[in-house]
Order: C-alpha cells, then sequence, then structure tokens
C-alpha cells in the first residue's frame, strides 16, 4: 500500500518523467498565482492584522510549499495503481485551479470577501489530496501538511482582512 512500510514495492517506470510533470505543474501553478497578485496601491491601502507576517516571507513560504506539494505529487505517483493515479491527477489539478482561482480573486478582482469563500474549497481540496495520497503513500500525504497549515493561516489572515476592511 505505501511507500512508508516494510515490503513496500513502488511501481517506477518513468519516474524521471513524472518529476518533470509534477515540476513544470508545480512551476505553473505558482507562475499563474504570482501574474495573478498584484500588491500594488490598493493592497498597500489594506488594513492589516498586527500578526500578518512581512510581504517578503510569502514567497519563501510558497516555494517551499510548491517544492513539498510537487515531491507529494511524485511520491504518491510512484507508489500508485493506474487507478489512484487516475485520482492523484484529478486532485492536484483541482487544488492547481483552486490556487490560482484564491489569487485572481483576491488581487485581481480585488474581492477579500470572494476570496475567503473560495479559500474553505482550497483548504478542503488540499486534504482530498492527502486522502488520495494517503492511500498510496502516507509520506506523500504528510508532505501536504505544511501547505494545509499555510492556507488554515491564510484563511484566518484572509478573514480578518475582510473583517478590517469590508465591505467590498
Amino acid at each position: 500500500m505505501s511507500d512508508d512500510g516494510p515490503g513496500a514495492h513502488p511501481h517506477r517506470p518513468q519516474s524521471g518523467r513524472a518529476v518533470l510533470v509534477a515540476a513544470l505543474a508545480a512551476l505553473g501553478v505558482a507562475v499563474l498565482g504570482g501574474l495573478s497578485t498584484d500588491l500594488g496601491d490598493w493592497y498597500a491601502q489594506l488594513k492589516q492584522p498586527p500578526w500578518k507576517p512581512p510581504d517578503a516571507l510569502f514567497g519563501p513560504a510558497w516555494t517551499l510549499i510548491f517544492a513539498l506539494t510537487a515531491l507529494s505529487g511524485v511520491t504518491a505517483w510512484r507508489h500508485a495503481g493506474p487507478r489512484q493515479r487516475s485520482a492523484i491527477l484529478i486532485v492536484f489539478a483541482l487544488n492547481g485551479f483552486l490556487n490560482v482561482l484564491w489569487s485572481l480573486l483576491f488581487f485581481r478582482l480585488r474581492r477579500p470577501d470572494w476570496a475567503f469563500a473560495e479559500v474553505t474549497f482550497l483548504w478542503a481540496s488540499i486534504l482530498l489530496m492527502m486522502v488520495v495520497c494517503w492511500r498510496s503513500s502516507r509520506r506523500a500525504a504528510l508532505l501536504l501538511l505544511p501547505y494545509l497549515a499555510w492556507v488554515a493561516f491564510a484563511a484566518l489572515l484572509n478573514l480578518e482582512v475582510v473583517r478590517l476592511n469590508g465591505p467590498f
């Protein structure tokens, strides 16, 4: 069942290709999210809670999260059967879409209220990724814990921005 137990026999055909695809997918989501993020005057004028981290921390945090997410996907893929692989692709694609959508709603449409409603789906998609990954690799599922925690933190931050600045 898993790479975590004794006697686990991962499927490793085309593992180099899986790594490349995962890295490119993570990079694609990161680039689309980055292009959707505008830290201009509108954002600078938003009231922020005192516990908000400095903006400079977000880039490194997301870089680590995307790297761990790609590693999670590759790890799960290597230990999954064909049916599990389809589920892995679907939940990772859904999560990538929701990740970019949050940035579009918050930064481009300037609707933190809509972004807050959407972030619940983003968080749930990470949980779903963990469940799907767990079936083939507990390690792959656990690699997603920082992502789950960061999005939970971001949701609280998003809620505070709505509370301090609404209505939008």
